[in-house]
């Protein structure tokens, strides 16, 4: 598979250098299984590496179990965000470049930057202990197949659609435990909502991410046990952990922006250009 593996991911980081569609790898003779998914991805860790780009951690897409049906998914996937793939927005308002995404839409998520290495099996307590600091953050997604038409091993091999982080202002976590338990509760309970120049377009809440951000991390760090293509996650590592709300187009002008209830983070706007 390597040779393969090799191949496929070349082709993706052509297409995606030009902005160029590609067919479903899924929908071809041979098809395409996970586990050939995830040695594409590995090989295009190598390839964007020996260009100079560098791992700065990972994307879990698919969280949000509401959107499954819609893009005929039934399992989250995950895949890495580069330095070249994050931006950081002063005061929680900026503006992003829409050049060269196809068809980008827009997917606000809750962001953790790792103190320490969570291991499997780990409570969701004891994940909010490994947490430095946290954020709210927009990801912006884009298919390189026509019409969002794929299945799951195919977003795993494109990137798992990750475009753009942004990230908002980052808010400490004290690894106390009372106060992670009180993290662990809000992460299941608060609300954020979602405006496009101003109207509500959808709202979420962190149940919706399987249950919680906790789990969605504890998710990642139980399947890459299993992966030894890739390594484990480690300290300093960003991971976003997947939409809160449905993953909604977006075009050149708008301006997005966010409000969160019952969890003490800013709100994020950001104008489309």
């Amino acid at each position: 598979m390597t040779t393969l593996a090799s191949a496929i991911a070349y082709e993706l980081l052509n297409a995606r250098a030009k902005s160029r569609t590609l067919p479903p790898y899924s929908a071809l003779p041979h098809g395409l299984s996970v586990d050939e998914a995830y040695a594409v991805s590995a090989e295009i860790v190598k390839q964007r590496r020996a260009r100079g780009e560098r791992v700065v951690g990972r994307k879990i897409g698919f969280t949000n179990r509401n959107i499954w049906p819609e893009y005929g998914v039934s399992a989250p996937i995950w895949n890495y965000v580069f330095d070249t793939t994050i931006r950081f927005a002063p005061n929680n308002t900026g503006v992003q470049s829409l050049k060269g995404a196809l068809e980008p839409k827009i997917e606000p998520e809750i962001v953790f930057c790792l103190r320490s290495a969570p291991r499997p099996g780990m409570s969701e307590a004891q994940l909010a202990d490994c947490i430095d600091w946290m954020a709210h953050g927009y990801e912006i997604v884009h298919s390189v197949y026509p019409g969002w038409k794929f299945q799951g091993p195919d977003t795993v091999a494109a990137f798992g659609l990750h475009g753009v982080l942004i990230v908002g202002t980052p808010r400490q976590v004290r690894t106390i435990a009372g106060l992670n338990r009180d993290l662990v509760k809000e992460m299941r309970s608060f609300k954020v909502s979602l405006l496009c120049d101003g109207s509500l377009r959808d709202a979420g809440a962190g149940a919706n991410v399987l249950d919680s951000p906790l789990l969605a991390l504890k998710h990642l760090v139980e399947l890459l046990a299993h992966q030894p293509n890739h390594h484990m996650l480690e300290p300093g590592e960003i991971i976003t952990t997947g939409t809160l709300t449905a993953a909604l187009p977006i075009q050149k002008g708008e301006t997005w922006h966010s409000a969160f209830t019952g969890l003490d983070l800013p709100g994020l706007r950001i104008t489309f250009a």
